[in-house]
Parts: structure tokens; C-alpha cells; sequence
């Protein structure tokens, strides 16, 4: 367990920026799973497959809109859940995907959770300093803030932490008894997240003005330069 904790505690320092990019600070798009799946990937020794899970990852995340008051998934700490375990796990592995796939998914919802869970904290530690911040005080505001980043970067460590002590052994007992053809499980899971992706597209395309011709203007452009190298 102590091996198991301590292999899992650069992923979770990990998962404490990243869950921190995504509303907090910086939002750098560190947090978008492309990033962060393959960011983990690269601290277990297989960047290659955080980069494959995060590809599938960022077609789902598509669909969510991080704005306001909404709820939504938190993609950054389940990027790094997924990719740490699709990367674990050798090339050849044929339910790594679909497992890994799954687990960012839990990590998604459960992190979500733990947001709502923050912005309640969050709002009850403003109204205890309600006076100070009424009189307009810079080191009552000072206080909430840093308060309210390093509870979220808490947040992100102890999401990530837990969501891979729990996740990774049921992972390995998963895939221990998988039997279904790596080229099925794979085109499964690429065709639900390509689904999903192509749904989000499409609905952004029918609200946003020119939104559809810029879409396909950007696929032109990505095309040419695939096949340019």
C-alpha cells in the first residue's frame, strides 16, 4: 500500500494544479484533458498514452460549457486519473483504454461534486468576514481569496488522490478477466466520444454565427497540415 501511495502522490500534486487551472488560477487551459492526460502520462513513463485517452476525453469535454454558476465536469483531475492508468498499462493492453476511459469519467463526476462542495465553503467563509469586506478591507478581500485558491488546490489533490487509490486497483482487476478484442474496445470507445463531439459541435454551430463555417475552415486548415508532414 505505502508503494502504491507513494507512486500515486506525484499524479495527485499533479491533479492539485490542474484542478486549480480550471476556475481558479491560472486557467491556462492546463486543465483541458488533452493537456493534463498526457501531462500524466508522461510522469508514469508513457506520454503516448495519456495523449490517446486524452484525445477521447477532450471529444466528450467538448460538450461542457465551464461558465457561471453551472454544473459541470471537472476535466483537469480526470484527465490525469485516466491517463495515469491508460499509461500504466502496456501499448498492446487491449481494455486500458475503455478502463481508463470509465475511470476519468467517475473522476469527472465525483469532481464535480467536490466543486459545488468548495463554492458552498467558499460562500461561508465570505459571510464570516462580511463586515471587513463591507468596510471594503484589502486584507479581509486578500484572505478569501487565498483562502478560497488553496482550498481548491486541496480539492484537486485529495479528488485525485482518492480517485486513483480507489480506481487504479479496480482498474487492474478489470482488466485481469478482459477478454473483448483490443480493435473492438478501442473503436467503441472512440465512437461514443466522436458522438458526443460531434453532437457538441454541432449544437455550438447553431447558436454561434459563422460558427459552423470556422469550424470547418479550422478542419480544412488541420487536414492540410497532417498531410503537409
Amino acid at each position: 500500500m505505502s508503494s502504491v501511495l507513494l507512486n500515486t502522490l506525484p499524479i495527485a500534486v499533479l491533479g492539485a494544479v490542474l484542478g486549480l487551472d480550471m476556475v481558479s488560477f491560472p486557467q491556462a487551459m492546463l486543465s483541458r484533458p488533452i493537456v493534463s492526460a498526457t501531462v500524466a502520462g508522461a510522469f508514469v513513463g508513457r506520454p503516448g498514452g495519456g495523449l490517446l485517452i486524452g484525445a477521447v476525453l477532450e471529444l466528450i469535454a467538448l460538450e461542457t460549457l465551464p461558465f457561471g454558476a453551472s454544473r459541470y465536469a471537472e476535466w483537469g483531475t480526470a484527465g490525469a486519473v485516466g491517463g495515469a492508468i491508460v499509461a500504466s498499462e502496456p501499448a498492446t493492453s487491449a481494455g486500458a483504454l475503455c478502463v481508463g476511459t470509465f475511470a476519468a469519467l467517475a473522476t469527472a463526476v465525483f469532481s464535480s461534486r467536490s466543486m459545488v462542495w468548495l463554492r458552498e465553503w467558499n460562500a461561508r467563509d465570505a459571510r464570516s468576514m462580511r463586515v471587513a469586506l463591507d468596510a471594503g478591507s484589502p486584507d479581509a478581500v486578500n484572505a478569501v481569496q487565498l483562502r478560497g485558491l488553496a482550498a481548491d488546490m486541496v480539492r484537486g489533490f485529495l479528488v485525485t488522490l482518492i480517485a486513483l487509490l480507489v480506481l487504479y486497483p479496480l482498474s487492474q482487476q478489470i482488466l485481469a478477466v478482459w477478454h473483448t478484442d483490443a480493435a473492438v474496445s478501442r473503436a467503441v470507445v472512440t465512437t461514443v466520444a466522436a458522438t458526443v463531439g460531434v453532437g457538441a459541435v454541432w449544437t455550438v454551430s447553431q447558436r454561434t454565427a459563422r460558427a459552423g463555417w470556422l469550424f470547418v475552415l479550422g478542419l480544412a486548415v488541420g487536414t492540410a497540415l497532417v498531410f503537409l508532414k
